[in-house]
This record gives C-alpha cells, sequence and structure tokens, in this order.
C-alpha cells in the first residue's frame, strides 16, 4: 500500500480536525460507559431463514504486547470463535489483531471448508521502511487483519487509502464468498495520534471514504471491522466529521434502529467501535459477551443477494 502525501486544504483540515476531536470523543466515549452487561449479552438471532448469511467482525485482541496479555489465550480466541460458528450460525468472520499462524491453525481445525485470506500490518519508519509486526509466543507468526469463512474466497485485494507517513499501518481487506453471493470487506482504521510525525493529524475520514467507495461497486458488499471511531452522534462528538453521509443512509449499520445510530457497546469499556453496514436487507444483529477479548464480536443476519451469472473466478485464498 502506497503512502499518499497530503497538501492545502486537507492537511489544515486534519491540524484542525485533531484538536477539536479530542475532548470530544472522550466524552462521548465517557457517557457510554456507564451501561450495564445485559445491554450487551443479546437475545440471539433467532432461526435463520434459508436466504440469510451470518457475518460477525471481531477484533480478537491476539497480539499480547498491545495490552492483550490478559484477554485470554489462543486456546480461548478459537473456542470463541467455534462458539459464533455454532452458537450463531456465523458463515465469513472479519478479523482484526490476529496472529497468522493462530489464523491457520483455526481453520484447519474448524475444517477443510474453511478458508482464509491474511494482511499482515507494517510499521513504517521516517526513512519509509516497513517491517511486520511479530506476535509475541512462539510459532504464532505475524500480526495482521483477516477474512475467515466456511468457503472459498476469491479475489482478494488491499483497498489503497491513506495511511500514516511514520507509524502503524492498518488497512481495508475485500474479498468475494460465492457460495454465500457476498463480498466483504475488512477495515482496520488508525487510531487518533498514530502518525508519529505528524500526531495531529486524522486518517479515519480519508479511510472510511475509502471502504465505502469499495462498497459502491458493489451492492453485494458488507463492509465492517474496527473503526477505532464512536458513532456519529451526541452534540459534544466532535468526530461526527469523518463519517460519510452515505454510511447510515445508503447502507444500513447492524445494530442501527429507525434513525437511531447509537448501537450497543463492542468494547468492555463501553464504548462502540466495531460495525458492520450492508445495503442489503438485515434480519438481525447480535452483540456477543466474550472474555476472550477487549472487543465483544458483532454480528449481522442479512438476506442473501439473488444469484448473478459471473465469469470464473480464481481462488486467492491463503
Amino acid at each position: 500500500m502506497q503512502i499518499q502525501k497530503e497538501a492545502g486544504w486537507r492537511s489544515f483540515r486534519r491540524r484542525f480536525g485533531r484538536a477539536a476531536t479530542a475532548l470530544g470523543l472522550l466524552t462521548a466515549v465517557a457517557c457510554t460507559s456507564g451501561r450495564t452487561p445485559a445491554s450487551v449479552a443479546g437475545a440471539g438471532l433467532g432461526q435463520a431463514k434459508p436466504d440469510d448469511v451470518t457475518v460477525a467482525t471481531w477484533n480478537m485482541c491476539g497480539v499480547q504486547q498491545w495490552s492483550c496479555e490478559r484477554t485470554g489465550t489462543p486456546k480461548d480466541k478459537f473456542q470463541q470463535l467455534r462458539d459464533l460458528i455454532g452458537d450463531s450460525g456465523v458463515r465469513v468472520l472479519l478479523l482484526q489483531e490476529v496472529c497468522s499462524e493462530d489464523l491457520s491453525s483455526s481453520a484447519l481445525r474448524l475444517g477443510p471448508e474453511w478458508q482464509s485470506v491474511f494482511e499482515p500490518y507494517a510499521e513504517v519508519d521516517p526513512a519509509g521502511t516497513r517491517s511486520a509486526v511479530d506476535c509475541t509466543g512462539q510459532g504464532r507468526g505475524r500480526a495482521g487483519f483477516a477474512l475467515l469463512a466456511a468457503s472459498r474466497l476469491t479475489d482478494a485485494e488491499v483497498i489503497p487509502t491513506e495511511q500514516p507517513t511514520v507509524g502503524l499501518h492498518r488497512g481495508i481487506l475485500c474479498a468475494r464468498v460465492p457460495a454465500q453471493g457476498l463480498r466483504v470487506c475488512n477495515a482496520h482504521l488508525s487510531l487518533r495520534e498514530s502518525d508519529d510525525e505528524h500526531p495531529d493529524w486524522d486518517f479515519r475520514d480519508d479511510q472510511l471514504g475509502s471502504l465505502f467507495a469499495a462498497a459502491s461497486t458493489d451492492p453485494s458488499t458488507v463492509v465492517g471491522g474496527d473503526f477505532n471511531s464512536p458513532p456519529p452522534v451526541g452534540r459534544a462528538n466532535t468526530s461526527a466529521w469523518i463519517w460519510p453521509s452515505e454510511a447510515y443512509t445508503t447502507y444500513r449499520e447492524c445494530d442501527q434502529k429507525g434513525e437511531s445510530r447509537k448501537g450497543r457497546p463492542t468494547q468492555t469499556n463501553g464504548s462502540k467501535i466495531d460495525y458492520l453496514f450492508t445495503a442489503l436487507p438485515r434480519t438481525g444483529c447480535e452483540v456477543v459477551d466474550t472474555k476472550a477479548s477487549d472487543h465483544r464480536p458483532l454480528v449481522m443476519r442479512v438476506s442473501r443477494p439473488a444469484p448473478t451469472s459471473a465469469a470464473p473466478e480464481v481462488s486467492t485464498s491463503r
């Protein structure tokens, strides 16, 4: 993924936006932290219809050195994956902060129909040199984000988007799931102050713009992931400016009810920063409690789109 430089009005907006959003974002998180556990347990999605498909996003907190030492072992996290598949009927997963060897092992243990696509994070130094982030623990591989599905994944691609000039590069990974008639895009957005050279720059607006632009190319797309951002609600939330207007209009979020964009908390600190969006009809949404991460899985059921004729696809899963 190439590093794109900013100039002019964009750079000015970043400097202004960074200062203006800091207090509002902290206030928005604090205002949600008092919710009770009962509000996130979920009542289950109920019985699925034959034409439904269930998608989940989950930040596994599998990179131990990123304050994840006390969020469960790889065995605990694999058990949570199995529970999502068995209890919620999930067939496609968008995963963040996963270790490459944990992912490969999980896919193997789940069965031969399960396939994955992995994209590593990268640390970029002031000279522009990229280096991988290794997971703590013997034989766990690199840290990254991934797609995991109970069928072939094809046409995998990394969507170009702006990233910090110096610091951690996350990203957007898309692929098709032909057996489900879906295209899915997993996004892990940059944290505020993630550019070590320009800590006052905010990249999330451009990254969200790239994500929804990718969604607009195919009406069967489901996008989601860890956006490191609260929903655009509340007068004190001055970070609402990062959200493109089509996010909650052209598309609908898993937990969106009517015009409400609040949603249930997906992080153990009481904030919502994990999302699933689609233009397909939604038939269910659930936030699943877990002790295997500081994020709770978000599970959405949608109506599978009608099949369309298409050229044969070449699998790019690995």
